[in-house]
């Protein structure tokens, strides 16, 4: 009984695998899964945060503190979010999500900064890191001005006129 039913699974699946191939000439050869929002929100995004967010400075009352990878599991988690921001240019090149030339440069400009990226990366160079994150905000806020205004940040539109009025009339001197 058991071999019957297992049979009949595999003819079964042989069946969806062979109507797939017979359709595979007239389709294209990717399907995107997410919709462009959907891939920023759940790759590039946090790559890119990653990314950011491994080297840096933070100062306070008590200090300077530098924020960089020191170990090789913390530079490997760099160099892979810069391997998925180059990546994830080619995934927007999926014909679904293609939106006209400037959206094509814009996903090239994607995967050759992510190259940048994870060349500093391997080269465990902080410096590099920060240098090119720099890059890649503003790859990520060219596209975006186009494509997605309402995420830039500050997005001025949104300040309310009573920010002006909180302001004195004058600055105090300063010696």
């Amino acid at each position: 009984m058991r071999a019957a039913a297992l049979g009949a699974g595999f003819g079964l699946l042989g069946g969806v695998l062979a109507g797939a191939c017979a359709d595979s000439a007239d389709a294209p050869p990717f399907v995107a899964a997410a919709d462009s929002r959907q891939l920023m929100l759940s790759v590039l995004e946090p790559a890119a945060e990653v990314y950011w967010d491994a080297v840096g400075f933070i100062w306070d009352m008590e200090g300077t503190y530098e924020i960089e990878p020191r170990t090789a599991e913390e530079w490997e988690a760099v160099e892979n979010a810069a391997w998925v921001l180059a990546e994830s240019g080619n995934l927007l090149l999926l014909e679904e999500r293609v939106e006209g030339d400037h959206w094509v440069a814009m996903s090239r400009s994607m995967i050759d900064i992510g190259m940048r990226a994870v060349e500093a990366a391997q080269a465990r160079d902080a410096d590099r890191v920060f240098e090119v994150g720099g890059d890649v905000y503003l790859v990520c806020t060219g596209c975006h001005a186009v494509y997605a205004t309402e995420t830039l940040r500050p997005n001025y539109d949104t300040i309310p006129d009573t920010v002006g009025a909180t302001l004195p009339d004058t600055l105090p001197d300063t010696p």
